[in-house]
């Protein structure tokens, strides 16, 4: 893609709904069709903002409260953005990154309790006019997404972080937080069915994605039909 054009994806979902695994098949089938990909995630992707996730998903900043850790994720952000997302969109490559400023939204202010007035302000001082072009909300039931964690924990594929270890009433309250973000900008966000299997789910994406990057007119038609 030319200098300065390039594209910025987000996926995001709570925990379980197969972000990880559709961010590297996307990843994958963009590449296959020659664009330069940077494959990133948050909290992390960048020198200083890895520092900082394993402060976070250890729950050493728990004790500080939510306020402090949600200033810890936007510092985190902004390292990130500046040292890794920017210079990438710049050089015209396609960046997909798991998680982004709606994590915020949802876990520091809809399930932290944060005033929406004090979490957008700090979302503008940690993206610096850095916005996704194209959000992918992996969306399935709490408890579905919780059982897929927890056998991905028992596989000793990872262990579970403090987020996962979190009441079920709290993750359905996150997942209708994420759907409230996609309603309120659907020429942005796009709702995917992740109890689909992970090929119907992966063939969707792709479709949106191509669309988007071959035919930014069709683009705009199906986002707004979308809507």
């Amino acid at each position: 893609m030319p200098s300065g054009t390039g594209l910025f994806v987000t996926f995001e979902g709570g925990e379980g709904a197969g972000k990880s695994t559709q961010i590297r098949r996307l990843a994958e089938a963009l590449r296959g069709r020659g664009y330069e990909v940077l494959l990133t995630r948050e909290p992390g992707g960048s020198p200083g903002a890895e520092a900082v996730r394993h402060v976070l998903l250890s729950g050493a900043a728990e004790a500080f409260g939510t306020r402090m850790e949600a200033i810890l994720f936007a510092a985190a952000r902004n390292d990130h953005v500046e040292e890794v997302i920017r210079p990438a969109l710049m050089s015209g490559k396609v960046v997909l990154c798991d998680r982004f400023m709606d994590s915020s939204r949802v876990y520091q202010g809809v399930t932290g309790n944060l005033e929406s007035e004090f979490i957008e302000a700090l979302q503008r001082a940690a993206v610096n006019g850095i916005v996704p072009d194209c959000t992918l909300i992996l969306d399935l039931p709490a408890r579905a997404g919780l059982e897929r964690a927890r056998r991905r924990g028992a596989a000793g594929d990872v262990s579970p972080d403090r987020f996962e270890k979190e009441e079920l009433e709290t993750h359905e309250k996150r997942r209708e937080a994420f759907l409230d973000i996609a309603a309120r900008e659907p020429n942005r966000c796009r709702v995917i069915d992740a109890m689909q299997t992970e090929e119907a789910i992966a063939a969707e994406i792709v479709e949106i994605i191509w669309q988007r990057l071959s035919h930014p007119a069709a683009a705009k038609v199906a986002e707004a039909a979308h809507e």
